[in-house]
């Protein structure tokens, strides 16, 4: 988290608030100097609350923070920008979760490309018990991503990924191309 930042000026002095009386003793003008060091960094966090908020704004070591706040599991390999981009979009992305739309643009923010999804699954509802079990065979999602350079993506983490967002009876592939221009 944030630490004591070396000769930060407060914005709020202790000793200005003292009575007069105070302020020609010289004990007491050092010890609210001390005590004006050890608080400067909290009233500047607290000045600044509202962007510590906003994972855009936030401090790098803060966002990880944040992820937390909105049950996002972060990955290190991850780089800053899309770390702040996943935070500030996991609400909506926590919305559409373990739907096509959901990861596809859980996968756009992780990769920056282009997404095509292929599913095999179904939706039916029948008034009779036994009746036909719709779809065939097993569920799987095929997952088709287009990029400007592949080395932008680490392939085993983006499957890992894919495999986390989607239930595990899912059948699952994944194929990374570049982009044709």
């Amino acid at each position: 988290m944030r630490t004591a930042i070396a000769n930060l000026p407060t914005p709020h002095p202790i000793g200005e608030r003292l009575p007069a009386l105070y302020l020609d003793d010289d004990v007491t003008v050092r010890l609210t100097e001390a005590l004006d060091a050890v608080l400067a960094p909290v009233m500047v966090t607290l000045d600044c609350f509202a962007a510590y908020l906003d994972p855009r704004l936030a401090p790098e070591d803060f966002v990880e923070w944040l992820a937390g706040w909105v049950a996002f599991a972060v990955d290190e390999s991850w780089s800053t920008a899309q770390c702040r981009e996943l935070v500030a979009n996991a609400v909506e992305l926590h919305r559409w979760r373990g739907t096509k739309r959901g990861l596809a643009a859980h996968l756009r923010l992780l990769t920056g490309g282009e997404v095509d999804i292929e599913e095999s699954g179904v939706c039916a509802w029948s008034d009779r018990a036994g009746g036909p079990v719709p779809g065939d065979g097993p569920p799987r999602v095929a997952v088709r991503v287009r990029v400007a350079d592949l080395r932008t993506v680490d392939q085993r983490r983006l499957y890992a990924a894919v495999r986390d967002l989607l239930p595990a009876h899912v059948q699952v592939s994944v194929h990374v191309s570049v982009e044709e221009r």
